[in-house]
């Protein structure tokens, strides 16, 4: 949520900002805002709505100055509004901000009485006055930013900027957020690293409680307390055409089309020569600390939360090891039981989601140990853990959520074949199996591709219904809830997904003949189960789209649309029926007319709580 991005250097700010935050737009966000410092003035545009409506207003009153801040808000205190969007101003101050603070309402009734006059709604305009009521005191920009930051409580990532020094920025973080990058003889701060892609691949990833104090020819990073930090950049590796569309219509498109290219990178350098054994060499933990593991907590959000789900199956079978699946906003509130027994996996794409931050630390204060799984290298999450097993799905720009999904179930299938491995309770021939069919997978997954054009005209007959329902059974019940979690993200209409098995007791009320009803129905033991499910939704009235690798004549009958998929080995299945449900989802929103890269109110990183 929210995106910064800052300039330092030679070249026009307005241009390098604006082209940040147009790569940033994916996080979501209702507001815009820009400020300059030319000349010794301060100037700021804001527009509510989308960057348009920012770049028609610069055109109008343009913008100059080598030195620039700027912000999309996706709004957490205060409507969406221009007066409510950042940058924010005090004094000679201009600041944007990334977070939530929590202690605003107290702080911000100290400034009034003091005789601050405040503009906006929000929470973040506080920063700018804290800035200005100490620089009063201690006539120090770098000092003033420092001492302003120690009052806050809660998450913030910040870019400051002013009117008195013209060849200094300042930015800072702490539970939100940001990245540095290195050019010749330039800086730039931003939320994500695709807002600077196209200017360098030097990248710096700041901790919590770092600040950074750049010129046009140095920075400097040190702590909040002012102690002095030495870090090393980082070269990121990724193409700056693997964020643009590639000629997809859209982001999501090209990112359901790049799953086969994602599974591979996943599974590549991972499997040993003679593919009986897993090699996961960022994990961290040594053979003898996973194998006293007697507990799993998986814990994440969302699209997340629903691969952990799948996780679930897969490391209970491999490595006969209990497996509790939580919600992060729930798990650091109701006492989870951790021991130095317990090993907590935390999944996240981009490793900075709030709450699953928030449950990572809550385990480590309880004393166990946590591994993460996440897609964005030198990540907060992926900083803080044990070990991590990186994604490799390469930036994931559709808000929605696609690529990311299916490499973490990969990288949950090799996390328990190798746990199976550690506490022996699957051989090397099951594992060689295994592997043998992981390898399968790219080329499967292209072959469920070819159903697109089908996908796309049974989609036409859907775009009227008012609800959907989705039902699966063992393994496909979390793909179940994921492929009605895209439906609702994209397209505004509501969808329920549930365990087959449990229809009887309540959601078969409510179907009729203008309820379609998707089912995942892959040829295993609960086939039969799932197919008189099938004849009870049919005997009502149902639509029934079946995704199955079944050609049987029951399933033909029983189903209006059936769309079939390559067959592969049960544990894997979940992975390719994800594909055909993304692919529903994306052309009935099409077809809607909704905005399916960016839907409304939702933000691809919830770096709050």
């Amino acid at each position: 949520m929210c995106g910064i991005v800052g300039y330092i250097g030679e070249k026009p700010a307005v241009d390098i900002v604006l082209d940040g935050l147009r790569r940033l737009e994916y996080r979501g966000y209702d507001s815009a805002g820009i400020s300059t410092l030319s000349d010794g003035q301060l100037t700021t545009r804001r527009a509510e709505g989308k960057l348009a409506n920012l770049e028609q207003q610069l055109k109008n009153a343009p913008l100059s100055g080598s030195l620039g801040i700027g912000h999309t808000r996706w709004a957490t205190h205060g409507k969406p509004s221009q007066i409510n969007a950042h940058p924010h101003r005090a004094g000679g101050f201009v600041v944007v901000h990334n977070g939530i603070i929590e202690n605003y309402l107290q702080l911000k009734q100290g400034l009034v009485d003091a005789g601050h006059n405040f503009k906006s709604e929000t929470d973040s305009e506080i920063i700018a006055h804290l800035i200005e009521k100490h620089f009063k005191q201690c006539d120090d920009f770098e000092q003033s930013v420092r001492l302003a930051l120690l009052e806050l409580r809660g998450a913030f990532a910040i870019a400051v900027i002013c009117d008195r020094y013209p060849d200094l920025l300042i930015a800072a973080k702490a539970g939100s957020p940001l990245v540095v990058g290195q050019g010749q003889g330039e800086y730039f701060v931003a939320s994500d690293i695709p807002a600077m892609l196209s200017h360098t691949r030097e990248m710096i990833f700041l901790n919590d409680g770092e600040m950074v104090v750049f010129s046009r020819s140095r920075m400097n990073i040190s702590t909040l307390e002012g102690q002095p930090v030495e870090k090393k950049s980082k070269t990121i590796t990724w193409n700056p055409m693997m964020a643009e569309k590639g000629g997809y219509r859209h982001f999501m498109l090209k990112e359901i089309y790049e799953q086969p290219r994602a599974v591979t990178d996943t599974i590549a350098g991972r499997i040993n020569d003679d593919k009986n054994q897993v090699l996961l060499n960022d994990l961290n933990l040594s053979d003898t600390e996973l194998r006293t593991f007697d507990r799993l907590y998986i814990v994440a959000c969302g699209t997340s939360w629903h691969a952990a789900l799948v996780g679930k199956f897969l490391i209970e079978k491999f490595a006969r090891t209990p497996v509790e699946v939580d919600i992060a906003s729930e798990f650091r509130y109701r006492q989870p039981l951790i021991s130095e027994k317990t090993l907590t996996l935390v999944i996240s794409q981009s490793g900075e989601t709030a709450d699953t931050l928030a449950a990572l630390r809550e385990a480590h204060e309880r004393g166990g140990k946590v591994i993460s799984i996440c897609n964005v290298v030198e990540s907060s999450i992926a900083r803080e853990s044990e070990g991590v097993i990186y994604t490799h799905a390469g930036p994931e720009i559709g808000v929605a959520s696609t690529k990311a999904f299916t490499t973490q179930l990969i990288a949950l299938y090799l996390f328990a074949l190798h746990l199976g491995r550690i506490k022996q309770t699957i051989t090397a021939e099951q594992i060689q199996k295994n592997l043998l069919a992981l390898l399968t997978l790219p080329r499967k997954l292209e072959e469920t591709l070819e159903l697109d054009n089908q996908i796309e005209q049974a989609a036409r007959q859907f775009i009227h219904a008012n609800d959907f329902l989705y039902l699966g059974r063992g393994n496909q019940y979390p793909i179940a809830l994921e492929g009605a979690l895209k439906l609702k993200e994209i397209s505004y209409i509501h969808a329920e997904g549930y365990p087959a098995g449990e229809m009887k007791h309540g959601p078969i009320a409510l179907i009729d003949e203008n309820l379609p009803v998707v089912v995942v129905a892959p040829s295993n033991e609960t086939y039969e189960k799932v197919i008189s499910n099938m004849e009870e939704v049919k005997a009502r009235g149902g639509q029934i789209i079946a995704i199955s690798d079944c050609g049987c004549p029951d399933l033909q009958s029983a189903a209006d649309i059936v769309f079939r998929i390559p067959a592969i080995c049960d544990d894997l299945m979940p992975v390719l029926a994800s594909i055909p449900l993304q692919l529903l989802s994306y052309h009935i929103a099409v077809f809607k007319g909704t905005d399916v890269d960016q839907p409304r109110n939702l933000a691809k990183s919830v770096t709050v709580e």
